[in-house]
């Protein structure tokens, strides 16, 4: 692993954490806008920003047990990047720790998936993204990020994958799914009926013990969030993100945030990543404290 600037409050010992950052600064599958590799150490270093105090929870993040790993080496391809997140991942879960991971192209996510062991509660995925990334093979290469909720739900199966935020997808992808089944709630109807409900839906959904959530940047409206690989008009608010983060808290097994490519960003779309990091541990911790 190689340690860049830790995230902030991160200094728990990796044995004494709940919670573990892992980097993954890989983009080679990017398909429009490079520079999502700059991500991991953008979102550390803004993450100095905020006081290490929340408070809605009222938990202060510097008594929390957070370490942070550091990111993984350098990458010479996509079945590189995969074999080592698996390699790295797999521990954090076997331990019985939260993974808070940072990519990275969406490529990054499918591998932590893959990483949960197959004898630990079951586990669903709710997949924030602008896009379905539903084609079986883009460009010729099945790791694409264009394939990452495909791959992902060849880990835990259709019915255990719900799409929140999408807007964007190819007739292919629309076709696909007819047969394989994997629910989405898209961002249209996020807006007509209301986060409560779109996050209700899809926790119903997911009947698992467990839930992974794994956002790409590019769900949340470019308006808030704009440095980033593909942007996408018409997406989520972050608080409609904050919201789905504290509604899943209970259940969360792990946590990513992809796409953020901080060479097109003036702080913000960075900024904003960190808070989230920050608000799936405080939400996580929070909900363990009330049961």
């Amino acid at each position: 692993m190689i340690r860049p600037t830790t995230f902030a409050d991160a200094g728990a010992s990796f044995d004494d954490a709940e919670f573990v950052i892992v980097g993954v600064p890989f983009d080679r599958t990017t398909s429009f806008r490079p520079g999502a590799r700059f991500g991991p150490d953008a979102i550390r270093q803004h993450s100095w920003n905020f006081e290490s105090y929340d408070l809605e929870t009222g938990i202060d993040l510097s008594e929390a047990a957070i370490h942070d790993l550091g990111n993984a080496e350098e990458f010479g391809s996509a079945e590189d990047m995969v074999r080592t997140v698996r390699e790295e991942i797999g521990p954090i879960f076997a331990a019985g720790k939260v993974p808070i991971v940072f990519g990275g192209d969406h490529a990054c996510s499918p591998p932590v998936v893959e990483a949960y062991p197959a004898s630990a509660p079951s586990l669903g995925v709710l997949y924030l993204d602008a896009h379905m990334d539903f084609r079986d093979s883009y460009l010729g290469d099945r790791r694409s990020h264009a394939c990452s909720s495909r791959r992902v739900l060849e880990k835990v199966g259709a019915r255990n994958v719900v799409v929140l935020g999408v807007r964007s997808v190819s007739r292919e992808e629309i076709e696909d799914n007819k047969s394989l089944g994997m629910s989405y709630v898209t961002a249209h109807e996020i807006a007509r009926d209301g986060i409560q409900a779109a996050v209700q839906q899809a926790l119903n959904m997911l009947k698992t013990e467990r839930i992974y959530i794994t956002l790409d940047i590019d769900a949340i409206d470019p308006a808030y969030a704009g440095a980033t690989g593909t942007p996408e008009p018409f997406g989520l608010t972050p608080r409609d993100v904050k919201y789905i983060i504290g509604q899943a808290a209970p259940r969360l097994a792990g946590f990513d945030i992809m796409e953020v490519s901080p060479i097109y960003d003036t702080g913000n779309t960075s900024a904003l990543a960190a808070r989230l990091a920050r608000e799936a541990i405080v939400r996580s911790l929070a909900a363990r404290r009330a049961r």
